[in-house]
Parts: structure tokens; sequence; C-alpha cells
């Protein structure tokens, strides 16, 4: 009788964490696999936050976690990354595209920052700003042959599962490096929303609500109309002094406003809060239009001088009016990549101080994927420090691994650093982290016919709501060995196993998960081969 009513007792718990999955459709029974010996259990405290807001991840009852972020950013401002010049035709700009999309695929990264707004202009279809420079060779004109490059570049990234990230600069609104001010240019058509520096620049004014709702609607038609995973601005709020030979930002006019307003706090802290009420705006607004779509920002790797004890440097606390601590404390982020741009023995900037200290102010767990300079010499110390720096991050960050690598470039340039990472760090392909305050409801798992022929294991599955899926991981298992694992995107519905591998073992248990776009696995169920 005991034993009877355990039973009872585990067949309600499986159920209760079936009801809970995101499909309200009734799966059809799989005819092969068999439920699995052991019981699992409900995480109870999975799907509401703690006292401190914090959400317990999803657990999946996964083998193994192949969770890491994996990203590159991809430059467009002075045609760093692409294109590589402007004025191509829209046949090479594909070209080089699809080269840099299939060299992340094929090195195991997970997710690409592609810049689309490098000054107020647009590598996208926009009413609200011009065509970019740096594309067709003149700011206003369009692709020709017609096309949609940001379209392209999420349809060709997912393609590959590779996650794409739209990189803004929020501020900046004319680049001086090989561009004249054209007739569409804010800065002629709006010219009271900007300021010149004195290395040729044009920057927006933070201050100013205009600008504010400016840059806001860019980042809200951006969510609306396109398929992204998600948006992503730089350290660019306001700019380096270096920019203005050393001088204060010039926004003297829009400060003698405020302080005739009744305005109370100090001209740092008025920059500071410009700045901080204009990310959490657009946090709140890119939840709005679509939850599950990340926002992330990377801000320069110091904070302020001092914290940790043993950092020495720039402030961008109170240069860049940047308080990127604040929006991390505050959960205005989903994810921060703070530019740790020095070696692990860097005296003064230690790349392991800087990110214990950025993990720290991580109170609400939100993702931390710092930025890795790649440019380093090129020689093989550089990857013996790269390589270093992400083994680092794995043992500071264990709960949501991961990195984004300045840039693409350095990765090309140089085959020795690419193999080297490849193999020594990213010899696998691997899943981007769920992020479980946006959704941690797991999809519904999937169904899956298992057959023995010819010395394969045929495997086919589908899904009762296919447009939740992103990806599938197969799981199997052969004697003598730890479990490992393929990742299939969405339109893989078949795969075949060899019943023994090369050294004559033979497989011995397989299982499949489901994963939705934000990442979580479905609960994870395996299979005896026999």
């Amino acid at each position: 009788m005991k034993s009877l009513l355990k039973f009872s007792f585990r067949i309600v718990a499986l159920i209760i964490i079936c009801a809970s999955c995101k499909s309200t459709k009734v799966a059809t029974k799989p005819t092969t696999p068999k439920p699995p010996k052991a019981p699992i259990e409900k995480n109870e405290d999975w799907s509401i936050p703690n006292e401190n807001g914090v959400y317990k991840k999803w657990d999946a009852k996964t083998p193994i976690n192949i969770e890491e972020f994996r990203a590159a950013w991809i430059a467009t401002v002075a045609n760093i990354n692409w294109p590589s010049k402007p004025g191509l035709s829209t046949e090479v700009q594909k070209e080089e595209a699809v080269k840099l999309l299939d060299f992340l695929e094929t090195h195991n990264y997970n997710a690409a920052i592609f810049q689309v707004r490098p000054q107020a202009d647009a590598l996208y279809r926009s009413t609200l700003e011009p065509w970019s420079h740096y594309l067709t060779g003149k700011q206003g004109i369009a692709p020709s042959p017609y096309y949609d490059p940001l379209e392209f570049w999420i349809e060709e990234a997912h393609k590959r599962g590779i996650e794409l990230h739209v990189w803004l600069n929020p501020y900046r609104a004319h680049h001086s490096k090989n561009n004249e001010i054209s007739d569409v240019s804010i800065v002629k058509k709006n010219p009271e929303l900007v300021v010149e520096l004195e290395n040729g620049m044009w920057w927006m004014d933070p201050s100013l609500e205009e600008t504010k709702a400016h840059s806001l609607a860019v980042v809200k038609d951006i969510v609306r109309r396109y398929d992204i995973d998600g948006v992503h601005f730089d350290d660019y709020f306001y700019p380096y002094d270096s920019y203005n030979n050393g001088k204060d930002f010039p926004d003297d006019k829009s400060w003698q406003q405020y302080l005739k307003s009744g305005g109370k706090l100090s001209r740092g802290d008025w920059r500071r809060d410009n700045v901080n009420s204009f990310v959490e705006m657009v946090y709140k607004a890119i939840k709005t239009e679509k939850k599950d779509i990340k926002f992330g920002i990377s801000p320069f790797g110091i904070w302020r001088p001092g914290y940790p004890a043993s950092v020495v440097g720039f402030d961008a606390y109170n240069q860049l009016y940047a308080d990127a601590k604040l929006w991390l404390n505050k959960g205005w982020v989903d994810y921060i990549a703070p530019q740790l741009y020095w070696k692990i023995d860097k005296e003064g900037q230690r790349f392991p101080d800087l990110l214990k200290w950025w993990e720290g102010e991580n109170t609400l767990h939100r993702h931390l994927w710092p930025g890795l300079k790649m440019d380093l010499d090129g020689d093989e110390q550089n990857t013996i420090e790269i390589v270093n720096q992400l083994k680092l991050t794995r043992e500071i960050l264990p709960e949501s691994k991961g990195a984004i690598h300045w840039s693409i470039g350095p990765l090309l340039k140089y085959q020795s650093l690419a193999e080297g990472i490849k193999q020594q760090s990213y010899a696998k392909k691997a899943l981007v982290p769920p992020s479980p305050w946006l959704d941690n409801t797991p999809p519904q798992r999937p169904n899956i016919n298992t057959t023995l022929r010819a010395g394969q294991v045929n495997m086919v599955w589908n899904h009762p709501n296919k447009k939740d899926i992103s990806k599938y991981v197969l799981y199997y298992k052969y004697a003598e060995k730890g479990w490992d694992y393929i990742i299939l995107n969405e339109s893989n519905t078949s795969y075949r196993l060899p019943v023994t591998d090369a050294n004559k073992h033979k497989i011995e248990k397989v299982g499949i998960t489901a994963v939705d776009r934000v990442g979580n696995q479905s609960l994870f169920f395996e299979e005896n081969i026999k």
C-alpha cells in the first residue's frame, strides 16, 4: 500500500510539471519512449521570484550543462567590420555578411552583436532616420538592387542557430571619419538637438526630451518590426572628453535652462540622471513591445577608480556620466558586458579583479558577459591570454557563463587565435543561457520515435507547438563514456547515431529537449537503447 501511494504521488508531481508548460495542447503519447524510471521532482522555486526579485531558473534536469553566451561585435561605423567599404553591390554585401556568419557558426559562437545605427542613421528600412553612408556611400540612399540588410542578417543568423542583437549608438549624430554631413542628417534636420565636438563629431544632447523621444522611437520601431533577439548599447553615452580636445561637453544652453526651471542637481548628477532615465525608459519600452527581447549594455570596464580597491584608470561615472552599477542594481538590463579589455595580470586593471567586482554588484542575477579584447598582438601569447580569460569567466560566473569578443575583425585576421579559441574553449556548440526574469516557463517536451535499423539508432520527433521552439538538443550516451550532445535548429526533426562508436562502445541512452526563444529547455527524459 505504501509503495502504491508513493507511485501515485510521483504521477501527480509529473502532471503538475506538464500542466505548467507553455503549450495548452495535449501531447500525443510517444510510441517508443518509455517514461523515466526515476521520478522528476518539481522545482518549487522556479515559477515566482524570491523577496529580492530573483528567480530560481527552471531546471530541465538535463544530464550536462551546455549553456554559454558566445558573441562577437560586428561594427559598421567607419566600415570597421562590415561592409568592407561603402557602396558595394547588394550581392557583395550579402556575400560578406554570409562569410562573417559562417565564421561564427563554424567556430561555435551563438550570437552576433550587429551595429545597425552607427550615427543616427540606419542599416535597415526606416522612416525615422536615413540610410547609412557606410552602406551605400551616400547617406539617405537605399541599397540597389534593393534589400533590407537587417532582415537579411536576421534570417541568415537564425538559419545558423545564431542570435541577432541590434547594436545602436543612442546619441552619436555624426561620426567625423570619411563622410560629409548630408542634407538628411539629423545635424541639419534637427540642429536644435545636436552639438559639435572639436574632433568633427556631432552629438545629440542627452538632456533634451526630444533627444530621448527620438532615440526611444528608433528602438521601439526596430523591436516592433524585426524578429531580433536583443537590443544592445555600447559605452558611448556622453562622449569621451578626448573627442572635444579635453574640454567639457558643450551643453551650457540646456544646463542653464535646467537651472532656470528650478533644477537642484549638480551638473554631474544632472547628466547622469539624463542617461539613467533614458536607460530605464528603453528597458521598459522593449518589454512593453516584446517581453522576451533582451536589452544589454556594454559600459566601460571600470565603473569608478577604486572599485575594487586595486583598480585605477578612467572614471566612466564622472566622464561618460554612465552609472552602469545603478542599471545593473536596478535590473534595467538583461545583460551587462563591461569592456574588460585588459590582461589578467595588468597592474591597476587586472581582469579577474574587475570581473569579480562586477559579479558582486549583480544582485538581481542578470547576465554578466564581459567584453574581451581580441587584438592583443595576435601572437601565441594572445591566444593563451584569451583562453585563460574565458576559463576565468567560467570559474567566476558558473551560473551564466559567457563573453562578447571585440571584435570579429581580429578573429578573422589571426587564424591561430580563432582556431585556438575553438579548440580550447569552444570545441562544441552551446545554448544561450535562459533569462528566467523574462520567461521561466519551459516548453512542452517533444514527441520522439526511436528505431534500430542497420546498425543505427534512427530518431524522428515533432513538437505540438513548433512556433515556440528555436532549437532541439539531442543528448546521447555510449557505454563507458559520459553524456554528449548535438544542438539542432528547429527545422531538424530527425537524426541518426551509430549503434557503436569508433571505439566499439555501444550506445546506451538517448534523450531530447526542445528549446524556446529565451533558452528554456523542456523537461529532459531519457530512453534506454537495447
